[in-house]
């Protein structure tokens, strides 16, 4: 076994590698960026090397720094993790040489299938059954349409080194795929150096199903259960769930032992994945085989009990596989969601900055099901531009899925991020969404259910009550503290505030009746916080139409989540201070709430709302991004739809169009120009 080894990566899947060699006794080394000097995963590993800028090009990407850091610290494996390094077959050739060894696949299993032009010949040589489409490298647009044409729309336009989404574009149209083959061939020579692109049908309410297969190096592979991972935005998956809803036990054997056939005929000797396509009549298509440890990894060691990455040290240490595919169990129901630093209001566009707010869900278990945080960053993190935007990846385990959707929700609600603009809502929101939670699923999910982009949906029904119900007991405590204050006017024991209260909700009306009592000892059955803060006194509130329900937390102002109990049911609720009132935030829905006396809500209803004013004649930069190109000039008449500029952020080029018809007046950025959100690009006459 090896006594050191140095992680070719950064973020999330450093930190999650250097807790499992730590686990099994072995020392870390990580590299670092000019922009990760102060990063977590430097600051866990036992030694850490400087590596270069923080242009992935110029540090994360470049073999030689890597292969001096072995040699710097006497490293004698190297771990890629995901991205970067992780599927170039160059990168173990060169590790070879060095005298190190590389934990992952072998230099020929990667040239085999991580290409994915390459990795469909092979699959069609092997008779797997693949998505129609053209397998050579397209060169040019109008060759790219012309194979378009031939196949049939819509169409695939993908990195054939790609992944993450990154260099992928569907097209409806002839001029969709010129655009969309410049864009994807742009993104991959950025993101991989690598500017090959192939066109494939794309098939339309798919299900993006993957198989988890892991080999040695005595000829032995075997498949660990297959991961759904059909919801994705921009081709980029957002959640992840094992097993999949869809797959009976026929089927899953079917794709299991296909992806074995595929993985032992390029002699494949590592964690890997083979992705399918598949209907919803569970016919089944190959779709790639990513050759490393995927993102979405932690859901199979969930139903599984099987660390991968610790698979993955000692299979590459010359180890035999510990378990035969007789011996492997799959377990309840895993479901992640993906954190990123993007504005899910704003088309989902990235967002960078501090946060001075990190506050995770506890971990282990809660109940019956179990909370798993993978992250790599701490509070005061800088998220910078140049890497994914990822900050973590939010795992529950339970015993049947509905429990651990229900898991998931809760632990979004108690999850707390401030400084940066992120997807949690979102995340929460998917999370109570009815056609989610029956397992009807498909790759256009989020473009079908949110086609106008995402906005926090008002509370309602249930949820709306029981934010109502907090929203009243934060007040009533808030007073309670005001009480306290010394050198008031009027001795507090001679101040009574009103039981009467009522509750502003966004535009909802709730009337109520707000006391304090013992805790446990309300009109309700609450049984005190569930936040480990110990017992309270208990807030009873009785709404207008005579239900009861008791509040009880030990939250203090100030606390970002409050978390306890309502009417004796758990809860956790986001909250963030305003102006005579408070930010709600809970099961993906959010609210402003203010709480007054019956004379305050009459005289509130009678103050004047100002409207948000703005002129709509700027273009202006939807995130902080380099900008690619401008499209248009001075004077130039642009018809709504129109591209006007090109914004890259996060690896990731963002096409900005105009939203009407209109004449550019002045241009006030230029190609190169980094820019601040909000920054104004051009104007219009």
């Amino acid at each position: 076994m090896f006594d050191k080894i140095l992680i070719a990566n950064r973020g999330e899947i450093a930190c999650r590698i250097i807790k499992t060699a730590r686990r099994m006794g072995i020392k870390t080394v990580a590299v670092y960026s000019d922009a990760d000097r102060d990063a977590v995963h430097v600051a866990m590993a036992d030694e850490a090397v400087h590596i270069g800028p923080a242009p992935a090009a110029q540090s994360y990407l470049v073999i030689e720094k890597i292969i001096e850091a072995c040699r710097k610290t006497g490293a004698q494996a190297v771990h890629p993790g995901y991205g970067f390094l992780s599927e170039r077959e160059a990168f173990p050739k060169a590790l070879a040489e060095a005298g190190i060894v590389f934990i992952g696949p072998n230099p020929g299993a990667i040239a085999a299938m991580g290409d994915k032009i390459e990795s469909k010949k092979a699959a069609s040589a092997a008779e797997v059954s693949t998505v129609p489409g053209f397998l050579g490298v397209i060169e040019s647009p109008e060759q790219a349409v012309s194979i378009a044409d031939e196949i049939g729309y819509p169409v695939m336009i993908k990195a054939s080194a790609g992944g993450g989404g990154k260099g992928m574009r569907i097209a409806h149209s002839a001029a969709e795929v010129a655009e969309g083959f410049a864009r994807a061939r742009s993104e991959a020579a950025s993101s991989f150096g690598d500017d090959r692109v192939f066109v494939e049908k794309f098939i339309t309410d798919p299900r993006h199903i993957e198989i988890q297969v892991i080999g040695d190096k005595h000829g032995n592979v075997i498949y660990l259960g297959e991961r759904e991972c059909s919801i994705q935005r921009r081709n980029q998956k957002v959640i992840e769930e094992a097993p999949s809803p869809l797959l009976d036990e026929a089927t899953r054997r079917k794709m299991g032992e296909q992806a074995v056939a595929l993985a032992k005929a390029v002699n494949y000797d590592s964690a890997g994945t083979v992705e399918f396509v598949a209907g919803q009549d569970k016919s089944f298509y190959f779709l790639e085989m990513n050759t490393r440890l995927q993102v979405e990894h932690p859901v199979t060691e969930m139903i599984t009990g099987l660390d991968l990455v610790e698979l993955m040290i000692r299979v590459a240490a010359g180890e035999p596989l510990p378990l035969t595919q007789d011996e492997v169990r799959l377990d309840g129901w895993a479901v992640e969601s993906r954190v990123y630093a993007e504005d899910p209001t704003r088309n989902f566009l990235p967002s960078i900055g501090r946060l001075t707010t990190y506050r995770p869900p506890a971990e282990g278990a809660q109940g019956s099901a179990t909370v798993r945080n993978d992250t790599g960053v701490e509070e005061g993190s800088e998220i910078a531009i140049h890497y994914d935007p990822m900050i973590a990846k939010l795992v529950t385990w339970a015993p049947t899925r509905e429990e651990a959707i229900t898991a998931q929700g809760e632990a979004l609600d108690a999850f707390a991020i401030d400084g940066i603009r992120h997807n949690i809502p979102f995340l929460a929101a998917l999370m109570a969404h009815p056609r989610w939670r029956e397992g009807r699923l498909s790759t256009g999910f989020i473009a079908e259910e949110f086609p106008s982009g995402f906005e926090a949906p008002v509370p309602a029904g249930e949820v709306a009550r029981r934010m109502a119900a907090v929203a009243a007991a934060i007040d009533h405590r808030l007073n309670e503290r005001k009480r306290g204050i010394s050198g008031q006017m009027r001795d507090p024991k001679y101040l009574r505030f009103e039981r009467e209260r009522v509750v502003w909700l966004g535009d909802q009306r709730f009337e109520a009746t707000v006391e304090t009592i013992a805790a446990g000892h309300g009109p309700a059955t609450g049984h005190g916080p569930a936040d480990g803060h110990g017992p309270a006194d208990g807030i009873a509130v009785t709404f207008a139409d005579g239900t009861a329900w008791t509040v009880e937390s030990a939250w203090r102002p100030g606390e970002p989540v409050w978390t306890g109990t309502v009417g004796g049911a758990r809860a956790a609720i986001q909250v963030r201070g305003l102006l005579n009132g408070v930010f709600l935030q809970h099961a993906g829905a959010a609210a402003e709430a203010r709480v007054y006396t019956r004379r305050e809500a009459d005289l509130a209803a009678l103050m004047p709302v100002k409207e948000a004013s703005g002129s709509g004649k700027q273009l202006l930069c939807p995130m902080p991004g380099l900008v690619k190109s401008i499209m248009v000039s001075p004077g130039q008449e642009v018809k709504a739809g129109e591209p006007l500029a090109i914004v890259e952020a996060m690896k990731m080029e963002n096409v900005l169009r105009a939203e009407r018809d209109g004449t550019v007046q002045t241009i006030q950025a230029k190609e190169g120009d980094s820019l601040a959100v909000d920054a104004v690009i051009l104007e219009f006459a």
